[in-house]
């Protein structure tokens, strides 16, 4: 009787490790970086370069640039002529340049806020013809299992759709 239970568990055992590598074998793994596609993407890239050209967006990198530039000259000026200055003189042009650093500062600071909420608005509109594009290509290659890049460690370069993904995207844009 000890011999038909032992017999038993080993064939269960068996068919269970065979149906798991079985299971293992139908499953296709692939991956995907998401905001490579987008931003890789001739709509997209398209979309940010008609934003980085727009007057605001000129203006503000103007702005930004023009006030580095006088933080740097108003540096270099207090470097050669700190020496010669009176406390007054010195207290003075510290606090220019700590304005000019603040007008610095903030118009960085809108250029970044500016680059967010444009990503944030092109992830938007991209997203569904994104889900799209992806779905057909799970479907055509019978992928089981679709992971974002950055979850993965390493994965070979045929089991990235990113490439994919993209060209497909152009290709819809025309």
């Amino acid at each position: 009787m000890g011999n038909v239970k032992a017999f038993v568990l080993v064939v269960l055992t068996s068919l269970s490790a065979a149906t798991s590598v079985n299971a293992v074998a139908e499953t296709k793994i692939a991956v995907i970086d998401i905001n490579s596609a987008i931003f890789a993407s001739e709509p997209a890239r398209a979309r940010v370069k008609q934003a980085v050209e727009s007057a605001d967006f000129v203006a503000l990198k103007a702005k930004l640039e023009g006030s580095t530039a006088d933080f740097q000259a108003l540096a270099k000026e207090a470097e050669s002529k700190r020496l010669t200055w009176s406390q007054e003189e010195a207290a003075a042009h510290q606090k220019k340049m700590e304005y000019v650093k603040a007008d610095a500062e903030l118009a960085n600071r809108k250029i970044q806020a500016e680059q967010q909420q444009l990503q944030q608005k092109i992830q938007q509109e991209f997203m569904p013809q994104l889900q799209k594009v992806i779905g057909e290509i799970v479907k055509e290659e019978g992928i089981t299992v679709l992971l974002r890049q950055e979850a993965v460690i390493i994965a070979a370069s045929e089991n990235n759709l990113t490439a994919k993904v993209i060209d497909r995207l152009n290709k819809s844009s025309k």
